[in-house]
């Protein structure tokens, strides 16, 4: 499928709130809300965006609604979700990807929301943004702010090249960009809406996972065969989930091929988390330690 570049933000651009997972805070969602209008934009989202249900922000049809009614609002330039948690895969069979397609527009989260960027890329072609939400804006360190909107803003690539980046097998690589959330990911395995492994650079990342549990996913993905023909990996943060080096080993008895593997990756729940347009072509020049994205990802 051809790839659907979405119109760049502007700043005084109208940015639609969705939450299609989890509920949160109204302190949380009101700093969040804050920020976007310090930094130029409007926000807009409906009255009743959120009617907590026990683990959920509203019922499935209630956050599916909201999902469309942003998307059918000409006014709202990028659509941003509020929170992670779990919900977004329960709305994926019944997502309008016609709308979608119809009506490229910047759609932003990551966590829980990996579901719904890897289910719209795959099925409409257009580029999702792996970046912090709403509730994740206050607690994000200047820098991810200001790539965030950077990236949203700007058609010129701006490579990143992290200060603490760990290079566990060095190379070049080049190819796609996909990954997210790793336990996400891992549920969307055999599913109409898990993203091409092959012949991409995937990155991943999690929270709060003891080692065992991520020695499992990683290793359901291997026995899937989606580990094997991937150009090169990038580890992002796995705070919260036991000693990182018993992670990285792992990883490494995993990938047997000679592709680029890095760790230490800004990108996931840690305060620096940077923003990857997923579906883009992306380059790994590990001599150089630095992500450069070759391709648009904007229009």
């Amino acid at each position: 499928m051809p790839l659907l570049l979405p119109p760049a933000l502007q700043r005084g651009d109208v940015i639609g709130l969705i939450g299609p997972s989890g509920p949160w805070q109204e302190e949380t969602f009101r700093k969040g809300v804050q920020i976007l209008s310090e930094l130029g934009f409007q926000v807009t989202f409906a009255k009743n965006l959120l009617q907590q249900e026990g683990y959920l922000a509203g019922s499935d049809q209630h956050r599916h609604n909201m999902l469309t009614e942003v998307w059918r609002n000409p006014d709202v330039k990028a659509i941003m979700a509020v929170r992670g948690g779990y919900g977004s895969l329960r709305l994926l069979a019944d997502l309008d990807y016609e709308l979608i397609r119809s009506n490229p527009k910047i759609l932003i989260g990551f966590s829980d929301v990996t579901a719904l960027l890897s289910a719209v890329t795959k099925h409409t072609g257009l580029i999702t943004f792996h970046g912090p939400m709403l509730s994740t804006l206050a607690t994000s360190d200047r820098e991810s702010v200001h790539h965030l909107f950077d990236t949203l803003c700007s058609q010129t690539d701006r490579p990143i090249k992290p200060a603490k980046i760990e290079i566990l097998r060095p190379g070049l690589a080049r190819g796609p960009l996909t990954g997210g959330n790793l336990t996400t990911l891992t549920h969307l395995v055999s599913t109409p809406y898990e993203m091409p492994w092959q012949n991409s650079i995937v990155f991943i990342e999690d929270i709060g996972e003891a080692p065992y549990r991520l020695d499992r996913m990683l290793t359901q993905l291997n026995l899937a065969g989606r580990l094997k023909n991937i150009r090169g990996l990038i580890l992002g943060s796995f705070d919260n989930c036991g000693n990182q080096e018993e992670i990285w080993n792992r990883v490494l008895t995993l990938f047997q091929e000679d592709i680029p593997i890095w760790a230490n990756f800004p990108v996931g729940h840690g305060a620096r988390n940077m923003t990857l347009p997923i579906g883009a072509e992306a380059t790994m020049d590990s001599s150089a330690g630095k992500l450069t994205f070759t391709g648009p990802f904007l229009s």
